[in-house]
């Protein structure tokens, strides 16, 4: 019998959850990354819950913004999911390498991605992961192509470790 941590590690070593890049932005700084941990949480009223790292440069700015803007990546945006999984802004300004304009609430917005953007209702500690519950209060959808998963980009080197 396979003991329940290597069980675990199994399953959801297989699981192709969709790729998110959430952005935060407070006091004229802004962030991003790329995450796999999310959920639809409830219908009604909307919820959405992301999961960031706690050592990922993102989650500080995150930790104090009142609002976080979540993009779905497509499959054919691996490129960007490069640049938000890969990099990290502790060295690099990764909206100086992709587009990007001023949303709702202060937000920063992906262009060309689809997007809402949600007021931060609570977070709740996780592990090594803090979980954002949001409010869904804005946002476009405007492509029809597959999500890019988990599997696609499991071959990316992280710019923190998890």
């Amino acid at each position: 019998m396979m003991s329940t941590s290597s069980a675990f590690e199994r399953i959801v070593d297989d699981i192709d959850y969709p790729m998110y890049v959430v952005t935060a932005a407070r006091d004229g700084e802004r962030s991003g990354c790329l995450v796999g941990f999310t959920s639809q949480c409830s219908i009604d009223p909307p919820r959405f819950a992301v999961w960031i790292s706690e050592r990922n440069h993102t989650y500080e700015l995150a930790a104090g913004a009142d609002h976080l803007a979540v993009h779905l990546v497509r499959a054919d945006d691996r490129s960007l999911a490069e640049l938000f999984g890969e990099a990290t802004g502790d060295d690099v300004d990764k909206f100086a390498r992709c587009r990007w304009h001023d949303g709702p609430h202060g937000s920063v917005v992906l262009d060309d991605c689809d997007w809402f953007v949600g007021r931060v209702l609570t977070t709740v500690p996780g592990g090594d992961h803090t979980g954002f519950l949001l409010e869904p209060i804005a946002g476009e959808h405007h492509r029809a192509s597959p999500p890019l998963g988990f599997q696609a980009v499991r071959d990316l080197s992280p710019g923190h470790d998890a």
